[in-house]
């Protein structure tokens, strides 16, 4: 966040302390409430904690309609539409929300290597549906992207002029290593309007344009724009175009770092709106003023040979069009997409897939999972797939959806979710088929997970005289540590007692790539880390955290492996069968959480009383409403300050306290945050009499990247006091 987005906070914060001198005396309480002598942990609480009062009040307080749903007030994902729209942006405090928090995981190999790249452009529906809901929503069999490992390049891609991705879509790419870009597309007589009205004057037009799309990206945290214009330009527009692209692509390299500016196949060097399927020298000069050239669709070998040769040395700049509906004159489409892709790769070209999401689309959502699977399957062996790059490494495997909602094994919410925040680091999914009769898959299970809404199920048939079989899941591109641990939580099947499961490391040479108790040997190597029976002290105490272990048959097992001088490939996992390979094993196990951990880093494992503080709360936007059933119900935005890297997410909790006398009632989880604000809306609360007052108690939970759950004292902590007071009657004849 911004220097003066921070300031603005703590300026909200101070106006939210200023409301009353009793909110005053409210906040001097709770503040001197616990002093030293009364416990460490009590003072700790007190200091994160804010109270703040309200009374009720059902005056309308409209809210942006860009940044909230009109009838609930859940904050949303938007667009700009016209130039008008674009050149009057501004970024404000309801912004926030749009801003991802998720940092580009780092991958190898690097985008600006010289391998042949894979961009998927995304267009469904006229974009903006239920992924504009930025705190996720309650949708049965939504459409997810998971097949992350196989691609570089994400463009969220709508028909509006600057396409801004929802921030669930960048959070996602961004945890898995791709970049994300939005469109900036102008059409038809308006769009050619438009374009004359910035590109045919002076430059200061050109550039006042390409600096607010550079901000916008640099404020929304995503990578880059796809330049898409699709409508005829005049003389002086034309000659203008190249000129912007190239300001254009200096602006988002300046503004993000690693960022990238890619045009669309449309308009020539003249100005005339004429696709070319590919490049040439009608259109070369676009290509040359920016990072990639994204051709149109109706190509032939032909096409493929002559770009090649225009881009030379620049060859994987190029990201040849393949669309997946097959719509005009294409090679191949759907299921046969491979076809295209296959003459692509031949002449060492960058692809860019449009719309897969017609697997969704005209298959339909029912077995959308097996279809995607297939779908990425039949391209796989043509996608050169980019590694993870760092250590620690974890991952629950969640898609960000489920039917259900699981937390630690146990099945917590009843109801279908969606929320791609919420998408985890993604494994290698593959089916294969052997001679023998065996085969093996790994694919998404709905129907149990650890946590979230799934978890990743191993499955298949070891073959006839065969005694194992080995399940790639992830492939990684780094210095091995000296020292490295493997935990794994799984449940296996009850058939899987006659097998054994054990994973399993592949490393590359370095000079020499060895266990430590092994001999030297020449060339790439396969180790098999040991079992920890007593896991050191800091691991035992993340797998104690992770929850109850043997409950409905989660186990847990923890892994060491000492190394030299190797860089890290691949973790697989060998299933073996007991039996002596007479006849064919099936199996079956579930994964639900992994983590691969630097053994020199495993101490810093944060501990409770070494967690980061979390500020206290400041509250906005509140809003009340009165049901036609009679039940008063609560909207406000939370917000709060705790580093970013020190939480994946936050979990936000609630309880009400009685308004006169009662119990209070229990503390309820209502929603997850994946940046250090939330929005609570239409919480139904009780009535405030205008005799005393109702408490409330919101808690933000800081959800550690390791898993060890945070003291409660450590959570940040509000208290809402509200009252209805009823104002003295003015009716003379009372």
């Amino acid at each position: 966040m911004e220097e003066g987005e921070q300031d603005g906070g703590r300026r909200g914060a101070k106006r939210a302390e200023e409301e009353s001198d009793g909110d005053r005396e409210e906040q001097r309480s709770a503040k001197g409430r616990f002093r030293p002598g009364l416990g460490l942990q009590l003072d700790m609480e007190s200091q994160r904690t804010s109270v703040l009062h309200r009374v009720v009040n059902f005056a309308p307080d409209p809210l942006p309609a860009r940044q909230y749903d009109r009838e609930t007030t859940e904050p949303i994902s938007f667009y700009l539409l016209g130039l008008e729209e674009l050149l009057a942006w501004k970024p404000t405090s309801d912004d926030a929300f749009n801003v991802s928090t998720e940092l580009l995981a780092k991958r190898q190999p690097s985008l600006n290597s010289r391998r042949p790249r894979t961009l998927v452009c995304h267009d469904m529906k006229g974009g903006y549906l239920e992924d504009r809901f930025i705190q996720g929503a309650l949708v049965r069999n939504p459409y997810v992207f998971y097949h992350w490992r196989y691609i570089d390049i994400f463009v969220y891609f709508s028909h509006h002029t600057v396409t801004i991705p929802p921030v669930v879509w960048t959070n996602a790419a961004h945890r898995n290593g791709v970049l994300m870009l939005g469109t900036f597309i102008t059409e038809w007589t308006d769009g050619a309007k438009m374009c004359e009205s910035f590109l045919a004057g002076e430059e200061e037009a050109y550039r006042a344009v390409a600096e607010q799309l550079a901000a916008i990206a640099q404020f929304y945290c995503f990578d880059g724009w796809l330049v898409n214009i699709e409508n005829s330009l005049s003389v002086s527009a034309a000659h203008n175009m190249p000129h912007f692209l190239r300001y254009l692509t200096a602006q988002v390299h300046r503004a993000v770092p690693g960022g990238q500016v890619v045009w669309y196949d449309s308009v020539l060097q003249s100005g005339e709106l004429r696709w070319q399927n590919e490049l040439n020298e009608k259109n070369r000069v676009y290509f040359d003023a920016c990072d990639g050239f994204f051709t149109n669709y109706n190509w032939k070998e032909e096409h493929l040979l002559r770009t090649r040769e225009t881009a030379d040395d620049r060859r994987t700049d190029i990201y040849v069009g393949v669309d997946v509906f097959g719509r005009g004159e294409v090679v191949s489409s759907g299921f046969d997409t491979n076809k295209s892709l296959r003459m692509i790769r031949k002449q060492g070209l960058s692809v860019a897939i449009f719309a897969p999401g017609w697997v969704y689309e005209h298959l339909g959502p029912t077995d959308f999972l097996n279809n995607e699977d297939k779908f990425w399957a039949l391209l796989s062996e043509l996608l050169p797939t980019h590694s993870v790059g760092s250590l620690p490494f974890c991952t629950s495997f969640s898609l960000g959806m489920g039917k259900r909602h699981f937390s630690n094994g146990q099945e917590r919410r009843t109801e279908p979710w969606y929320n791609l925040s919420a998408q985890e680091i993604q494994p290698m999914y593959a089916e294969r088929r052997m001679l023998s009769g065996g085969w093996l898959r790994t694919r998404s299970c709905l129907q149990d997970a650890w946590c979230g809404g799934n978890s990743l199920l191993l499955e298949g048939v070891i073959p006839l005289n065969a005694n194992h079989v080995t399940v790639r899941l992830f492939s990684f591109q780094m210095p091995a540590p000296p020292r490295l641990f493997l935990v794994f939580i799984y449940k296996p099947e009850a058939s899987f007692q006659a097998l054994t499961f054990a994973p399993e490391f592949t490393t590359r040479e370095s000079r020499s790539c060895l266990s430590s108790s092994e001999p030297a040997l020449p060339g790439p190597r396969s180790h098999k880390p040991t079992l920890l029976r007593a896991p050191p002290p800091h691991l035992a105490q993340l797998l104690k955290e992770n929850g109850p272990h043997g409950e409905r048959g989660w186990q847990s097992r923890c892994y060491e492996l000492e190394l030299q001088n190797c860089f890290l490939d691949e973790l697989s996992v060998t299933v073996s069968s007991r039996q002596s390979g007479q006849s064919k094993v099936p199996f079956a196990c579930r994964l639900g959480k992994v983590w691969v951990l630097d053994g020199a880093a495993v101490h810093l494992l944060s501990p409770a009383d070494a967690v980061s503080p979390m500020s206290p709360m400041d509250v906005s936007h509140v809003r009340w409403q009165r049901a036609s059933s009679g039940q008063l119900s609560l909207s406000l935005t939370l917000r709060w300050t705790y580093p970013p890297s020190k939480a994946t997410c936050f979990h936000v909790h609630y309880r009400s306290r009685p308004c006169a006398t009662g119990p209070d009632r229990p503390l309820l989880q209502i929603g997850e945050a994946h940046a250090s604000l939330y929005r609570v809306t239409e919480l139904t609360v009780p009535d405030a009499s205008s005799e005393s007052s109702c408490h409330l108690e919101f808690l933000v939970e800081p959800v550690a990247d390791d898993g060890v759950r945070v003291d409660t004292a450590m959570w940040g902590k509000l208290v809402f006091v509200y009252s209805d007071p009823k104002l003295p009657s003015t009716d003379p004849s009372a």
